[in-house]
């Protein structure tokens, strides 16, 4: 390994190799809560894509485990390290390279931070509506998990706005795929295979993404109902109608009190209300003008009333929208500080989610232990903070929780990805015939399989 090191110093420069107790903890880990930390034997943070490509041929070459790492945001341990093997750190990759505004595309490196990417493109008037709740997540580590959100019941997920790749193989080719185009049928469409792959087929290095008009102004409702089936009954009645939401997300009394000890915001709502409710909505849309996004969410909250809400809150200023807001995207701290053990980000048909909380709510009683549930009420993705310190029985009940999304025509991971945290899981509950497919393209990309060993599989 002194060897590999010093053979990365002479591709990378010898401040951006990193070995032993050089390496700080931060890159020993993810956000995952049940997953065990290690630190590689090496990280090395290139600069480009010919760097990049140079390492992977180097490490295939001596056949050594190399792990690509963003953002260290993601929550399966998608990019925990092995120890005997090379940490690729892809965070001084991070520049926007261009912003078409003609084409309504930006072609930024893996390495940018989300943050960054909104505000040079909001700076354009131009909207890049992915929002998985963590700004401090990379372009990378977003296509690497085909990330979600709270904006997909509108807009969708990652892959629906990646339309180019620049992919580095474990053998150190580059490829290219796809571009600044929509439409194409010209072979397999292999930026779509390697979204979502979590690193293990190649690595991102570039991504093409499309953009949209910036909306101009956004409206934010907070509904109470008296239970969940009540509030997610009413979901598809909003998305038939003429002010289609841009989230749609749910919260359960638990999670709300946990999560405005947490962050400090109450929601004004009345003591008899919050008495009453077990089941809350956050709903935002959007408008040209502050005129139009209030009167589309006056709209939307005249049919939650219609259809069972007990109350409608609609605050006045955006300001204070994206306040109530926050009470959604901090549901995973308020949750870990909470002593969460384990969060479960399972997905089942949207019409489903009553009786798989219903279900899951069983397993708790049963159990005895706190289970906290929030989620994307709109796409059916489901969110679990399991409060349960053995590991054991932890075990025991994350798999009940992810039979019971099976049951209903679901599946174990709507946008966090299987990682190392659930690949068990996975491999006992996905269908047999599908994995070896699986396992057939990894070892078409990576046959002495180098590249994030011991994810999914």
């Amino acid at each position: 390994m002194k060897e590999i090191v010093e053979e990365l110093k002479a591709i990378a420069g010898k401040r951006n190799v990193f070995a032993g107790d050089e390496i700080a903890e931060e890159y020993g880990h993810d956000e995952a809560l049940n997953v065990k930390h290690c630190l590689p034997a090496v990280m090395v943070k290139p600069e480009n894509s010919a760097e990049v490509a140079k390492i992977l041929s180097l490490a295939n070459e001596e056949k050594i485990p190399i792990t690509p790492r963003g953002g260290g945001t993601g929550l399966c341990g998608g990019c925990m390290a092995v120890p005997n093997g090379i940490l690729l750190c892809l965070e001084r990759m991070n520049k926007i390279l261009e912003i078409d505004e003609e084409n309504h595309v930006v072609v930024a490196e893996a390495g940018v931070k989300l943050a960054d990417l909104y505000k040079t493109v909001e700076a354009r008037g131009l909207y890049y509506p992915i929002y998985p709740g963590e700004d401090t997540a990379t372009v990378g580590g977003n296509v690497a998990t085909n990330a979600g959100g709270m904006r997909a019941v509108k807009y969708g997920v990652t892959r629906h706005f990646v339309l180019g790749l620049e992919a580095i193989l474990p053998t150190g080719e580059i490829i290219e795929t796809g571009g600044k185009y929509v439409k194409v049928t010209s072979g397999y469409d292999l930026t779509q295979l390697i979204t979502g792959s979590e690193g293990t087929l190649a690595v991102v290095t570039k991504a093409v993404l499309k953009l949209l008009p910036y909306p101009k102004a956004t409206g934010t409702l907070f509904v109470p109902f008296r239970n969940l089936g009540d509030g997610i009954k009413v979901v598809p009645i909003i998305l038939k109608s003429r002010a289609i939401p841009a989230t749609i997300e749910f919260l359960e009394k638990l999670g709300l009190n946990a999560t405005e000890n947490y962050t400090g915001i109450k929601v004004p709502i009345n003591e008899r209300v919050r008495d009453e409710a077990e089941a809350f909505l956050i709903i935002v849309v959007e408008g040209k003008n502050p005129e139009e996004a209030f009167k589309n969410a006056d709209f939307i909250g005249d049919i939650c009333l219609k259809h069972g809400a007990i109350d409608i809150l609609i605050p006045t200023t955006e300001r204070a929208g994206k306040e109530l807001l926050k009470l959604r995207e901090k549901t995973y701290y308020a949750s870990r500080d909470a002593g969460a053990t384990s969060l479960i980000d399972v997905v089942v048909p949207r019409g489903e989610i009553p009786k798989f909380m219903e279900k899951t709510h069983e397993i708790s009683r049963k159990c005895a232990t706190v289970i906290m549930g929030a989620g994307h009420a709109g796409d059916g993705n489901i969110h679990l903070a399991v409060l349960e310190p053995d590991p054991d029985k932890l075990s025991m009940i994350t798999r009940e929780i992810y039979l019971i999304g099976k049951s209903l025509g679901g599946a174990i991971s709507a946008e966090h990805g299987i990682g190392c945290a659930k690949k068990e899981y996975f491999m006992e509950m996905e269908d047999k015939t599908k994995i070896e497919l699986m396992r057939r393209i990894k070892k078409a990309f990576d046959p002495n399989n180098i590249l994030n060993p011991g994810k999914i599989f």
